[in-house]
């Protein structure tokens, strides 16, 4: 029996190479892609970020030159209308300058009639200056001088007395005539001066204007591209943020499922080295040569059975029916019962113990101990080294007396038990394989 038990722990070990090819994938690495995931998921986060700021960037210059566009219009046509009338004055002065015009003509028309009448007159009043100089030369003689002088004088007389009277009233015509033309000249020179001037001012406001027009419509048109430029960097925008957030939800995605994949990966390695654990516990307890435990007994939690069949009565911490707890479990057995020992260990007390009945003390290592009590007879000897499941006691045909300390007087054979851990009690539930611990637990 013990050589069939030796060969299958030699063909469990043989097979543990086969389960390690079948290894899942590596939790770290899964770790680290995700964490390169998770660091490529911020980098592309803050070009989001940049993204969504040139875009806000760019609806604000949009907004801005809209305004301004809408400013420039607006400025274009207060321009056009002092444009409008500058053209209304401009042709006002046109009309003003023509008029001038005419009359000028008139004017001149009346200089020329004037200059006509005096050349028309001037051989008289060539004759009226020549005899006014001659006369200014050589004045009259006396009468009583020369019969001859008295005849010129009288003619002379004659002919200052018929022409004088006509060529004062001509000179005085003359003079009202070169007055009135010297006035109208300088009325016509000062007139075109001032329209002149006018004209000037008013070419030079309308080129003004043009320029000023010209430059705004130049302006509105440029901002009408930089709109459009804009609007065009807009969308461009809009795509690579879409895009972006895209990438960085299936970043998030993958970053998600990599993560999964890492926790399953670990759970499988946890699992897998649990159910290893358990196959080199199981092993660990079906080898019969053992002389010491293989595994450590805290490692040994939900591996241990039930030293006996039985339903437990108390379990830890319920209370005692004396006003405190039980520190360990009490489970109700069939008359003569076979006890064996829950794990490996050595017997440090075999024995009767005050009120306890036959008690029983193994020390599993690791500071742990086994407390088992109300057996009627103990078939281990002192500091022998017992395997799990190895019989080490026997149950009565009735209760012991331990039943009316650690039971509860039912009749039926009682077995108390208990783990010490460092002179403290502990819970034994861990320790129990789960079909095992149900059955303890009711």
């Amino acid at each position: 029996m013990r050589a069939s038990f030796v060969a299958l722990g030699l063909l469990a070990l043989a097979a543990l190479p086969a389960l390690a090819q079948t290894t899942p994938p590596d939790p770290d690495a899964l770790a680290r892609e995700a964490m390169q995931k998770l660091v490529e998921k911020q980098a592309r986060e803050a070009e989001l970020k940049a993204i969504e700021e040139r875009l806000a960037g760019n609806a604000d210059a949009r907004a801005s030159l809209e305004k301004e566009i809408a400013a420039i219009r607006a400025d274009r046509a207060g321009l056009n209308r002092a444009l409008l009338d500058t053209t209304t004055k401009t042709q006002g002065a046109e009309q003003k300058l023509g008029e001038l015009e005419k009359r000028l003509s008139l004017m001149q028309s009346s200089e020329a009639a004037i200059r006509r009448s005096l050349e028309s007159r001037r051989g008289l009043i060539a004759e009226v200056l020549a005899a006014l100089q001659r006369i200014g030369r050589r004045p009259p003689p006396a009468v009583l001088v020369r019969p001859e002088d008295i005849l010129e004088a009288v003619r002379a007389s004659m002919l200052l007395g018929a022409v004088v009277p006509d060529l004062r009233q001509e000179i005085e015509i003359l003079g009202t005539d070169l007055a009135e033309l010297v006035r109208l000249r300088d009325n016509i020179a000062a007139e075109k001066g001032r329209i002149s001037e006018e004209m000037e001012r008013l070419a030079g406001e309308r080129t003004r204007l043009a320029s000023l027009v010209e430059a705004r419509r130049e302006r509105e048109a440029s901002a009408a591209k930089d709109v459009e430029a804009q609007a065009t960097l807009g969308k461009e925008l809009a795509g690579q943020a879409r895009s972006m957030r895209d990438f960085v939800e299936r970043i998030e995605k993958e970053i998600s499922v990599a993560n999964k994949a890492a926790d399953a990966a670990r759970q499988a390695i946890e699992q897998e080295t649990r159910e290893q654990r358990e196959r080199m516990t199981a092993l660990a307890f079906r080898d019969p040569a053992r002389l010491a435990p293989k595994i450590a007994f805290a490692d040994a939690k939900g591996l241990l059975s039930l030293p006996v069949a039985g339903s437990r009565l108390r379990g830890f911490g319920d209370p005692d029916g004396a006003g405190a707890t039980t520190r360990g479990i009490s489970l109700e057995t069939r008359a003569n019962a076979l006890v064996s020992a829950p794990s490996d260990g050595w017997v440090v007390y075999a024995g009767p113990f005050r009120s306890f009945g036959q008690l029983l003390i193994l020390n599993a290592g690791g500071g742990y101990y086994i407390l088992l009590a109300g057996m009627q007879r103990i078939d281990v000897a002192l500091n022998q080294f017992v395997l799990a499941g190895e019989p080490v006691a026997t149950m009565g045909e009735t209760s012991e007396a331990a039943a009316t300390t650690v039971g509860v007087g039912t009749g039926q054979p009682v077995l108390y038990i208990e783990f010490r851990k460092d002179g403290v009690s502990v819970d034994p539930a861990p320790w129990w394989t789960k079909s095992q611990g149900e059955k303890v637990r009711g």
